[in-house]
Parts: C-alpha cells; sequence; structure tokens
C-alpha cells in the first residue's frame, strides 16, 4: 500500500509535541493582558497549517536511517515554531487580515485592546510574538535529545536556513520598491524564501539529525530546490486565483499589495500596451475592487502567463521525482516524499 503523508501520524504527534512544550512555558508575568497574548500565540501556532517543514524533516530523518523516536518528533516540531513566526511576521509587513482562516495576530491583538493606536499596538504586539515564536524554536531543537555532534550539524543547517529565509524575504520587500521584478528575479525570490525554506533544509536538517551522508544530503537538495519552486509557484497561483473558504486568505492580497510574482513577471512581459496599463493602473492598487481583481486576473490568463506558470510547476514536479528516484536512501521515505511531492504542487488551498 503507498505510503501517505500521515502515516504514522505524523502530524498529531507534532501537534501534541508542540502543544506540550507550549503548556511549559507559559507567561512569565502574571498579567491577564500578557496571558492573553501568549494564549492568542498558542492557539496560532496549534490551530491550523499543513505541518509540511516538520513532516519533511522527519522524513529526510528517517531517509538517513533514523528510526521512528520522539527526538525527530521534537526537532520537527521546532520548525513549525520557526514558521509560526515567520508568518506572523509576514503578516505584519504585508498588512494580512487573515490568515488559515482567521484573523492574523497583529489584527487579532489589535481586537484585544480597541481603541487609539490599536493598530500599532498590534503589530508592536506581533513583531514580539513572533519573535518569542523564532527564539522557542531554537529551544526546542536544542532540547531534542539526539547526539551532540549530530545536532550542531543539524543546527548549522537549521542557521542557514533562518539567514536563507530573511534574505529571501528581503529581496521580496526590495521588489515591491523598485519597477518590477523580471522572471528571473521572482525565481531567486522564490528559491531563497521559499524553496530551500519549505522544502530542501528542513530534509537536509532531518538528514543531519541522523547522520546522513553528504551524498545523501545532496540528494534532498536535488530533489528539494525544484518541489520548493513548484509549492511556492502554486503558492501564487492560489494567492490569485484561489478559493478564500479553501485558501483561508484572500485572493485580493496578492493583487493589491503588488507582489511581483513569476506569474506577475510573465503577464508584464507578454501584456499588449492596453493590458500592461489596465494592469498596472490597479496591480498594487489599495483600492483595488473584486471586479477590477478580475479584469487583472483575466490578463494573465489572456497573456498565457497563467499556463505558463503550470507548466513550470510540472516541469519542477517531474525534475524533484526523478531527482528521489535517483537518491539512495530508505524505501519507505522515498515513497513517501514522492506522495508528498503531488499533494505539495497540486494543492487547492
Amino acid at each position: 500500500m503507498p505510503v501517505s503523508f500521515t502515516q504514522h501520524n505524523v502530524g498529531s504527534r507534532i501537534d501534541r509535541r508542540l502543544a506540550g512544550f507550549l503548556e511549559t512555558w507559559r507567561a512569565p508575568v502574571d498579567d491577564p493582558d500578557v496571558e492573553a497574548a501568549y494564549q492568542l500565540l498558542t492557539d496560532f501556532v496549534l490551530n491550523g497549517g499543513k505541518r509540511v517543514r516538520p513532516q519533511l524533516c522527519y522524513w529526510g530523518w528517517r531517509g538517513a536511517g533514523g528510526g521512528d523516536g520522539d527526538e525527530i518528533i521534537t526537532a520537527a516540531a521546532s520548525l513549525e515554531l520557526c514558521h509560526a513566526g515567520l508568518l506572523i511576521h509576514d503578516d505584519i509587513m504585508d498588512g494580512s487580515e487573515l490568515r488559515r482562516g482567521r484573523a492574523t495576530v497583529h489584527r487579532s491583538l489589535a481586537g484585544l485592546h480597541r481603541g487609539p493606536g490599536s493598530d500599532a499596538f498590534g503589530q508592536a504586539g506581533g513583531i514580539l510574538l513572533g519573535t518569542l515564536s523564532l527564539a522557542w524554536s531554537d529551544t526546542m531543537l536544542s532540547s531534542c535529545g539526539v547526539e551532540p555532534h549530530r545536532l550542531r550539524a543539524a543546527h548549522h543547517v537549521f542557521d542557514t536556513m533562518r539567514t536563507e529565509v530573511i534574505s529571501g524575504q528581503y529581496l521580496d520587500v526590495l521588489a515591491q520598491l523598485r519597477s518590477g521584478a523580471s522572471v528571473d528575479e521572482a525565481l531567486t525570490v522564490i528559491r531563497f524564501k521559499t524553496a530551500k525554506y519549505t522544502v530542501e533544509r528542513p530534509l537536509q536538517i532531518g538528514g543531519a539529525l541522523a547522520g546522513a551522508s553528504l551524498e545523501l544530503l545532496e540528494s534532498y537538495s536535488r530533489f528539494g530546490l525544484p518541489l520548493g519552486e513548484a509549492f511556492q509557484l502554486r503558492d501564487d497561483v492560489l494567492g490569485t486565483f484561489g478559493v478564500e473558504s479553501e485558501t483561508g486568505k484572500s485572493a485580493l492580497d496578492d493583487l493589491r499589495e503588488g507582489k511581483h510574482t513569476v506569474l506577475v513577471a510573465h503577464a508584464v512581459r507578454r501584456a499588449t500596451p492596453a493590458q500592461l496599463t489596465h494592469f498596472k493602473s490597479w496591480h498594487g492598487n489599495p483600492e483595488l475592487t473584486e471586479e477590477r481583481a478580475e479584469e487583472l486576473r483575466q490578463i494573465l490568463r489572456d497573456t498565457g502567463a497563467l499556463a505558463e506558470v503550470e507548466e513550470m510547476i510540472e516541469d519542477r514536479v517531474r525534475e524533484a521525482v526523478t531527482a528521489l528516484a535517483a537518491a539512495r536512501m530508505e524505501p519507505e521515505s522515498a515513497r513517501a516524499l514522492a506522495v508528498l511531492a503531488d499533494q505539495l504542487a497540486h494543492r487547492t488551498k
């Protein structure tokens, strides 16, 4: 029977480990408002999310011969705390109202203290809670119980991952100031902000914790980078064409913010002068309505940009699957990663 993404109950075990960890790190200050903020962060971490990075870390460990023990569940769960912190900060930078179908953390904080300055308070509080979650991810990984020399090797990959994702996010912010990103520039953002962070490095962290060979770590890279790019390209499509009730995010956000995605870069390159003028007048316009957004989506379809991105996704999935077939790893992990590759690239939320 094929291995499924949820076999071994990895996701539920990670959730239980996260819940136990967060319970031990309650608010150190006896203040109801501080306690409410800690509870909000706990709810955000535990309620929702696909646990992609932790599960990839788990299968990276198993692929290198690691057993099905508690130490990898703890290490993998630490990546979810890192992810939660980065999402909170990302939502502040993007001015997003929704995440996972609920109010974003900074908007929820603002709602706890309505009145003058509530928005600024929500953003400041969100920065603090996001930073706290990032700090906790370090604490959790360091306490996973793996042999020190393997933990040091994995922590080096973890440090590299965080440096890369922050650099990718900075490039993404810069793109909003510049005249527009080319396809190659947008792909560079994807590689550092998402592909390495979402797939390649979590696999390698798990592998390093299990003492993986350099050959296997390189195989994880050959599989992880194209799959990570496919994952983000799918995310860009869903961010513009997705259904809010499924994705948990507004399909207007990326267009209103003027995100310079690969999808947009292809459209700008192929658009007629009239299409380009109309697109630029509304892309990144905070007054964008759903009616105008649909006009932009039609331009993305008519220029062939949407079809081009779908083809890019399929090309990268094929590249990842080919690399996986050539990798020398435990067969069960290879089967699980093959299933996962399809699920990540063809998801609808």
